[in-house]
């Protein structure tokens, strides 16, 4: 972004604000408080932007929005609030929801209506335990919309690419309709053409830019934010990290900045807002509080491996505490660790493939364990209950020579993509029979092909009496809706067979910084301390260690980053 100054020979900078991190929090922090008149100042520790919410679906979930009402849905700050208490449990905190729930439709307004973000929101996206009280069909979860990468100029360059285990030729797709297309590409004109017509965009802008311009999901959220900080002319320094905050007489005012090679004093005259990324490569922090990593080793995060805790580390060196009473201290996902062309390996997290009719997950016992259609976070809290203790957590998605090829499963594609690199790599695994793959994945034979059979006996007639597969709405969604009796079961029955071992991972930490409403950093006392702010993953998360819908990452990060920038301009300087 073009800078209104530069450090000076003094290696000093003065500005209103200092926000820490690049990705939704940050941004939307700088945008608020820069919309307000704030000098601003982003600085980024790695050489990209964009974060964890450049990599991530881009869904945002906030309830009550102008864009649900427009599609007649109108619920009560009550209905959800009923539902996040339910969620929370004992960790519920009555203040900050509230805070989330009146901020959060006002924070959707302003950016839609005075910046260059925007959403879409389907009709129906069900919430993840809709049937709970309080929980809905729809109406809460969002997805940002698609955005030209050109409208950035120069700072495409810099921004994060997406997950490459999540990309098609390195293109990020979009959220449902656009993946219906991809996966209907073989079996329907309108289907194939759409598919040909958005690769040779791709295609296209790969020659000339150097990667891909029609920016989707969290892609374009952090290009959005981003080019709603380019119009207001906020400076971003990248590969810039924070090594320390600045206290004067009990107020944060700045930061220790190392750039170029050198410390720069950054005075903020109002205040540092921490939005780093909480801390899912920090082996410490997670041997510390991940029950599943008892060297802090056993775990693969999708996330950028630049998200180290830095935030967590520098509130608790000036007085602030770190949320560590919560029961999930991040927002778990099954992963399956895969070997890339380049020979890196990679981490793919299994989002809609357990749901899909014809795949099962068992342990290495050869039994199932859970309802695979459920939330990613109920799934892997189920793994983690079923597994012996001292060995490897892990299990094994299981399907059919069909059912892969129709659906495809983790990195492995559908019909017509290849399936050879992945079982060179031994990624995919594969056995003419069901005592064939057991052998390969070293899954107990007998438990297994006993399972399979117990499936089988009723998956014909849509049913799982074992543990309701499709029974929810969430399962339903995503499953195959063209699939009956039940879109999410059918039989494991054509060999050859596959298997896929996962283990556990994570989308984003929830144990952060303890922050008040105002989204102002806590003492041990629990008093603010003065000119110190934390959002997006760095804040401990309001949702409890509980995953009630998607987008409660990104739906708090906007949220409690406009509640930052907007306190942080209410101060006076």
């Amino acid at each position: 972004m073009v800078a209104n100054k530069d450090a000076g020979a003094n290696d000093t900078y003065e500005c209103d604000a200092l926000v820490v991190g690049s990705g939704a929090a940050g941004m939307a922090a700088a945008v608020t408080a820069g919309h307000r008149g704030l000098d601003i100042l982003i600085v980024e520790k790695e050489p990209r932007f964009g974060g964890t919410t450049a990599r991530s679906g881009g869904w945002l979930w906030i309830p009550g929005t102008s864009l649900a009402r427009a599609w007649g849905i109108v619920e009560s700050p009550d209905q959800a609030r009923t539902y996040l208490r339910h969620e929370a449990g004992n960790s519920f905190d009555a203040a900050r929801v509230d805070a989330f729930l009146t901020s959060g439709p006002e924070a959707v307004d302003f950016f839609t209506t005075k910046t260059a973000v925007r959403f879409d929101m389907p009709l129906v996206f069900p919430d993840y335990h809709a049937e709970a009280p309080g929980g809905t069909q729809g109406g809460r979860s969002m997805v940002t919309r698609p955005f030209d990468g050109r409208e950035l100029g120069d700072l495409i360059k810099h921004l994060g690419m997406p997950l490459p285990e999540l990309t098609v030729f390195g293109m990020m797709l979009g959220s449902g309709k656009e993946i219906i297309h991809f996966m209907r590409a073989t079996k329907s004109m309108a289907s194939a053409f759409y598919v040909a017509k958005r690769l040779s965009r791709h295609f296209r802008d790969v020659m000339r830019y150097g990667r891909g311009m029609t920016l989707t999901n969290g892609n374009a959220l952090a290009g959005r934010l981003a080019k709603s900080a380019l119009d207001l002319k906020i400076p971003l320094w990248l590969s810039s990290p924070v090594r320390e905050l600045i206290v004067e007489n009990g107020t944060v005012c700045g930061a220790i900045v190392e750039r170029e090679g050198r410390m720069v004093r950054v005075r903020a005259r109002r205040g540092v807002v921490l939005a780093c990324g909480g801390f899912p490569h920090d082996v410490a922090r997670r041997k510390a509080m991940f029950p599943h990593a008892p060297t802090g080793a056993e775990h693969y995060s999708p996330g950028p491996t630049g998200n180290t805790g830095d935030g967590l580390r520098l509130a608790e060196a000036v007085g602030g505490r770190v949320e560590d009473t919560l029961p999930n201290a991040a927002a778990w996902v099954p992963v399956s660790v895969t070997r890339r062309k380049d020979g890196t390996s990679g981490v793919m997290p299994h989002f809609i493939d357990r749901a899909k009719p014809g795949v099962i997950a068992v342990t290495r016992d050869g039994v199932r364990f859970a309802n695979e259609g459920n939330s990613y976070h109920d799934f892997v809290q189920q793994m983690m209950k079923t597994a012996k203790p001292g060995e490897e957590i892990a299990a094994f998605l299981i399907c059919d020579h069909p059912t892969l090829r129709k659906y495809g499963l983790g990195c492995v594609p559908p019909f017509p993509m290849p399936l050879g690199h992945h079982l060179k790599t031994g990624y995919l695994l594969r056995g003419n029979t069901l005592a064939e793959l057991a052998a390969q994945a070293g899954i107990d034979a007998r438990n297994f092909e006993a399972t399979v059979a117990k499936f089988n006996a009723t998956a014909a007639e849509g049913t799982d009496p074992d543990f309701g597969k499709g029974s929810r709405a969430y399962n339903r969604y995503q499953g195959d809706a063209l699939h009956g009796p039940n879109p999410c079961v059918a039989p494991i029955q054509k060999g050859p067979f596959y298997a896929i071992k996962m283990v556990i991972g994570d989308l984003g930490t929830y144990a952060g910084i303890k922050t008040d409403a105002d989204a102002r950093a806590l003492d041990a006392d629990g008093q603010p301390i003065q000119g110190l702010y934390a959002a997006g993953n760095d804040m401990a998360s309001i949702m409890g260690g509980n995953y009630p819908g998607a987008g409660i990452t990104l739906g708090p990060a906007l949220t409690f980053g406009y509640i930052a920038g907007r306190h942080i301009s209410s101060v006076r300087a």
